[in-house]
């Protein structure tokens, strides 16, 4: 009997024990179960936020490309425009020497012109003496001939 009762003592024990081995089990599972749910949810939250993250970088991706294909575009546009400005540097270049070229000529007819102004002053003044002497000689030949007909005159006058 004694072993009988220390084999249903021993066998309380072990029911004791597995009892609370037991109750710490469903307290474990509990707590697993929980936390399970708590990783699930965090899951198809992550997983929610890796499709959103997906389909912003594709968005990203496509904007990415079609700001590279607009860069293109400028980038042409870029060059264009260099192209032209260097045209447009070597027409104002040109344009600059055919200016300076103007500018020379001009000044070359300024100075001609006023050359030019001077002999016609010079021309005036000998053309102004020219005439003062041809008047002069007009009243000597006029004075002369005056002179003549006066002699003429004498010379009829005393034959009569």
């Amino acid at each position: 009997r004694i072993e009988l009762e220390n084999g249903v003592s021993s066998n309380e024990e072990s029911i004791d024990n597995l009892d609370k081995q037991l109750s710490e089990a469903k307290i474990t599972l509990s707590d697993s179960e929980s936390k399970y749910e708590d990783i699930s949810r965090k899951l198809a939250t992550l997983e929610a936020d890796s499709q959103r993250g997906n389909e912003r970088a594709e968005g990203a991706e496509q904007k990415i490309m079609d700001i590279e294909e607009e860069l293109k575009v400028v980038g042409q546009n870029l060059q264009t425009l260099e192209v032209g400005e260097e045209k447009t540097i070597q027409r104002e270049e040109k344009s600059q020497e055919e200016i300076m070229e103007l500018i020379n000529k001009l000044k070359r007819s300024e100075y001609r012109g006023e050359q030019a102004e001077m002999n016609i002053q010079r021309l005036n003044v000998r053309i102004d003496q020219v005439e003062e002497d041809l008047l002069g000689e007009k009243y000597k030949i006029k004075k002369v001939s005056d002179d003549l007909n006066q002699t003429f005159d004498d010379m009829i006058n005393m034959s009569v």
